[in-house]
């Protein structure tokens, strides 16, 4: 086993910094978990780093000796900020390699802001010197329970997607990538993350219905609509960038599918179905 924590993971207790965590502890690797929470319970040899991404002396306590870096940071409207902060903290600090979570279709002129800023920090990191992987997943599979509540008292899933297929990801899948990524020599560039399928939302929904046993359907309903439906849930920027997310979407550019999951990996990528079984005990 290796003892020595010199991988630092960013939000350790997030979706994909703890899916990142638990793929470490499952190959034995020591990591330090970067987040605000003091004493979070880590999988494997974890060790917690407390801290703030605003806080400088934080970031640079938890960098000291560190090769590699796993980067997320809350979804904020800080972010970009926030992780160019830490680029510029993990370069003076010696890290050889960053791990960045991106997004698919990441691109500067893209209408979608989400996919804008995460574009500007790839750009930072390629001429930061340090090497560098950008993960590009795709709609996380997890990312539906947003509509677990409404799945439970009406049964549907309400989105501005039309027959758009997606290729989704499993969250398990990003980050078992990102523990490949953290122990490599050298960084493996961008990676595209999805599914092994491309699925429309009411083929989503009917496998979750399967799975639950119960009725669950897809509901196409316009982004005005949409946005009253998360009205409480998210943030009201967030809802904004979730429809301009969700125009890409339905405009048919989340569709391909990637090999890169289990190029890295060796294993093919988590089907819908494998998502849609873990997430049934929450739906009924």
């Amino acid at each position: 086993m290796n003892t020595s924590p010199s991988v630092l993971v960013t939000g350790v207790t997030g979706a994909t910094g703890s899916a990142t965590a638990r793929a470490l502890a499952a190959r034995g690797i020591a990591y330090r978990g970067f987040t605000r929470r003091d004493g979070a319970p880590l999988p494997g040899d974890g060790t917690v780093v407390r801290g703030d991404f605003d806080d400088r002396d934080a970031v640079a306590r938890a960098l000291e000796g560190v090769g590699a870096a796993y980067l997320v940071t809350p979804s904020t409207e800080r972010a970009q900020d926030q992780q160019l902060a830490f680029l510029e903290a993990a370069r003076e600090a010696g890290v050889a390699h960053i791990v960045l979570l991106s997004q698919f279709a990441a691109a500067e002129d893209s209408p979608v802001r989400f996919l804008r800023y995460h574009a500007v920090v790839e750009a930072a990191l390629r001429a930061s010197g340090m090497a560098s992987t950008a993960l590009r997943p795709n709609l996380f599979m997890q990312g539906l329970l947003v509509y677990r509540d409404l799945i439970r008292a009406q049964g549907i899933v309400p989105a501005p997607i039309g027959d758009a297929r997606v290729s989704a990801v499993h969250v398990d899948d990003i980050g078992t990538v990102a523990a490949h990524a953290l122990v490599s020599e050298t960084g493996l560039g961008v990676l595209d993350l999805t599914g092994p399928a491309a699925l429309t939302h009411a083929e989503m929904a009917s496998a979750l219905a399967r799975a639950a046993e119960r009725d669950i359907r897809f509901v196409d309903v316009p982004a005005p609509a949409f946005a009253r439906s998360l009205e409480g849930l998210l943030p009201a920027w967030q809802v904004e960038g979730l429809l301009e997310d969700y125009a890409h979407y339905a405009a048919g550019e989340a569709e391909r599918v990637s090999p890169d999951v289990e190029r890295v990996t060796g294993r093919a990528a988590r089907p819908f179905a494998a998502f849609a079984a873990e997430a049934a005990p929450l739906l009924r």
